[in-house]
């Protein structure tokens, strides 16, 4: 039976039993290693051009070029560079079509957004195990000889881990759905919405090296996104230095936005970090959200102070409602100073395009 190499948990490289594919025929120029690692990872043999997938799937070549653009790929012509998978891939998401399950503008969005999402996913999973796994375990192997056994290694644990995040991401969404109290609710919510900000970051860009700013960068999206999943928040996207979260009642905004503040103060190495937070009605799409609330709670976010909280004046009216501010100092002290959060208003100022904001300093009781 032929042998494929595999590495040891140490890094060494063993042989095992196993199939051995033999190496495809690649392309003039194609590096022969690129292409049987690409075929490992996809499974199978590249054998179709566009148009003989498109037959074969039984699905009209304008819309599967339309599929295959939505999920992030360039056009390639008539190249033979499909496989069968591809072509089962093309059937499915046309078969939902063709049921009934899906229009077709929703498929082109699910392979958008599935494209995008999993497009960053494997951009980021290749910088974190490939940069630091391939270095060679033995003095005259090249990090290219160790490329296909590791990848051969971690596929499939990456797979079924990917599958159950996937999972549990999904059961987690559709329960917002379900709870949602009508049909509007599910695409136009009720939310809070709360930028946070690396203040000075342009002017780190140009005195860092490279990679002292990418490790920066990571180092603040890692503990933003651990503060906020902890707290009840979702992240919705990372921008470099800026995060954008939500949550889905008042509170849970103003603990994520202070806990930022805070955990990131601790952090020597970090700049100041400012944070703006606004309530109200969101329109979700894609992941993303939309709308003149998370418009105003970027502006909120620009004109904070450094290591500060500005909320809006519907966040602050969310808070006081539900028992977590006081309205005033003589409120605290009638209810005996059982808040968790305090509330500060600043000078109300012209926000172009959204008219006249009164922006909410937010700290903690003491």
């Amino acid at each position: 039976m032929p042998h494929s190499p595999r590495v040891s948990p140490r890094g060494r490289a063993v042989t095992v039993a196993g199939s051995d594919p033999g190496p495809p025929e690649p392309a003039e120029g194609e590096d022969p290693l690129a292409l049987r690692i690409e075929q490992l990872i996809l499974g199978a043999e590249r054998q179709y051009t566009p148009f003989q997938a498109a037959r074969a799937a039984g699905v009209p070549m304008d819309l599967a070029s339309r599929f295959w653009r939505a999920m992030g790929f360039p056009d390639i012509g008539q190249a033979k560079a499909l496989t069968e998978a591809d072509v089962l891939a093309l059937r499915r998401l046309a078969g939902l079509v063709e049921a009934g399950l899906l229009s077709e503008p929703m498929a082109i969005q699910v392979a958008r957004s599935t494209g995008q999402t999993t497009a960053r996913l494997a951009d980021w999973q290749i910088d974190s195990f490939l940069e630091g796994l391939t270095e060679p375990p033995e003095p005259g192997m090249t990090r290219t000889e160790v490329a296909y056994p590791l990848v051969e290694l971690l596929l499939p644990e990456l797979q079924e881990f990917l599958v159950y995040v996937w999972r549990r991401q999904l059961a987690a969404a559709t329960g917002r759905v379900v709870q949602a109290q009508d049909d509007a609710e599910m695409v136009d919510r009720r939310l809070a919405v709360g930028f946070a900000d690396l203040v000075g970051f342009t002017r780190l860009t140009r005195r860092l090296e490279e990679e002292q700013l990418g490790e920066l960068v990571e180092a603040f999206e890692t503990t933003a996104a651990d503060q906020v999943a902890a707290h009840g928040g979702r992240l919705i996207k990372t921008l470099g230095d800026e995060v954008l979260f939500a949550a889905d009642d008042a509170g849970t905004a103003a603990e994520i936005g202070l806990r930022l503040v805070e955990t990131l103060g601790e952090d020597a190495t970090m700049p100041e970090l400012r944070v703006g937070i606004a309530f109200g009605t969101v329109t979700t799409r894609m992941g993303d959200v939309f709308g003149n609330t998370v418009n105003l709670a970027s502006r909120l976010t620009s004109i904070a102070p450094k290591d500060m909280v500005l909320v809006d004046g519907a966040l602050r009216e969310e808070l006081t409602g539900a028992g977590l501010a006081p309205r005033s100092e003589k409120a605290a002290a009638d209810a005996g100073d059982g808040f968790r959060f305090a509330l500060q208003p600043l000078y109300q100022r012209p926000v172009r395009g959204l008219g006249i904001v009164e922006p909410w300093l937010l700290t903690r009781r003491d």
